[in-house]
């Protein structure tokens, strides 16, 4: 063989990038190398806004491409983010919410109250984290001063359809201003969010290339309406972004409060196989085994756990437990309708209407919905269960 092929991270070193991957699509950096982010200025923009010598491209020759129209349209709404705490260096993406406002992930400014905030025709400036929420992974930064370029990105209003072409816009690997495109491969995904046990929600999943610093930006429609905030990404073409309609609910609490309150039902929950269904004299699997209850949690008094355990053709089966079949009316088949429905439809404080099987006799009760905090989560006995 000739040359050695180079793997992408050799190649990028060429460049003098001196990134190397985080764990959910968020690039760090030496504490000593910057190269691929200068820092020199060239004049002062605005007051308290700078102006640096890296400038991505912005216009092309060719326009014919529908994906370069998106690009040039929209570019100059994202945002590349520079993120120090201590020995640590990070980028991330972000990307115009309202006037004064920037979402990102919280993933990518968890350890810091203040982030450099640069926007494509170079203007930079201190901006500041107003809100974070770990179980959405979303924050929001305030800028002062936002150039008139640097517009309001509109949110996609109804779930994309599997198949439909996205742009994914943001800085991978710091290489500010990058664009790479795909479609919508899966919808309704529930991905894990970081440090918290609660699964995100209707994530959209692309196949769209997502690395390293594309963490926060916008996964764009051809029509320029934002479908998600990028999350994570990690090769063999699989990436995700937390869906509008959840971002459009989280934002508005952190720019408001500086954090959202998600409601919180204080129970495991697991899947009726029909293992299950046999266990409980089911005619078949149906509604969503109660596996485990916090004590003092909204669903105490309400709703038991399974206390006891047997074998169903070889494979072990909790019982004892409650088995909810419906919530406000709605039918619920598996923990992620619980989930979903909560999540995206109620708040704490909230009451809902549970209507279940308690030794096989239906049942119907009302419950206040709680606050999810760090110190509420159920102990997780049982797996696979789904904790909400």
């Amino acid at each position: 063989m000739g040359r050695k092929q180079r793997t992408r991270r050799q190649y990028l070193q060429l460049f003098g990038t001196g990134l190397t991957a985080a764990t959910a699509g968020c690039a760090s950096i030496g504490s000593q190398d910057t190269s691929s982010t200068p820092e020199s200025t060239t004049g002062t923009a605005k007051e308290g806004m700078k102006k640096t010598t890296s400038q991505p491209q912005t216009k092309a020759d060719n326009t014919s491409s529908v994906y370069t129209r998106v690009y040039q349209e929209t570019i100059g709404s994202v945002v590349l983010l520079r993120i120090s705490a201590g020995q640590k260096k990070g980028l991330g993406s972000g990307f115009v919410f309202d006037d004064k406002h920037i979402i990102t992930n919280y993933h990518v400014v968890k350890d810091v109250d203040t982030v450099d905030v640069q926007f494509t025709q170079g203007e930079s400036q201190v901006g500041t984290v107003v809100g974070k929420d770990p179980y959405s992974d979303l924050a929001v930064v305030s800028v002062s001063n936002r150039p008139k370029y640097a517009k309001k990105l509109p949110f996609l209003e109804q779930e994309p359809a599997v198949g439909r072409k996205v742009a994914a816009i943001g800085s991978p690997y710091g290489l500010e201003g990058s664009l790479s495109e795909g479609i919508v491969s899966g919808v309704n995904r529930f991905i894990p969010s970081p440090g918290s046990p609660l699964t995100i929600p209707n994530a959209i999943q692309t196949d769209a290339a997502v690395n390293p610093g594309n963490s926060g930006g916008p996964l764009m429609t051809l029509n320029k309406k934002v479908v998600g905030v990028i999350n994570s990404g990690g090769g063999d073409n699989v990436a995700f972004a937390i869906p509008a309609n959840l971002v459009n609910r989280v934002v508005p609490g952190l720019i408001k409060n500086g954090k959202y309150k998600h409601p919180y039902l204080g129970a495991q929950l697991a899947d009726v196989t029909a293992a299950v269904a046999t266990a409980y004299d089911l005619s078949s699997p149906r509604g969503v085994l109660v596996t485990d209850v916090q004590t003092n949690g909204p669903a105490a008094g309400v709703l038991d756990g399974s206390a006891g355990q047997t074998t169903v053709d070889g494979i072990a089966v909790p019982t004892g437990g409650d088995i909810i079949l419906r919530i406000d009316g709605k039918k619920m088949s598996s923990p992620r309708d619980v989930l979903q429905y909560l999540i995206l439809k109620k708040s704490p404080g909230e009451t809902i209407t549970v209507s279940f099987l308690e030794d096989g006799e239906k049942k119907t009760k009302k419950l206040t919905l709680g606050s999810r905090s760090s110190n509420n989560s159920v102990e997780q006995r049982r797996k696979p269960s789904v904790q909400i």
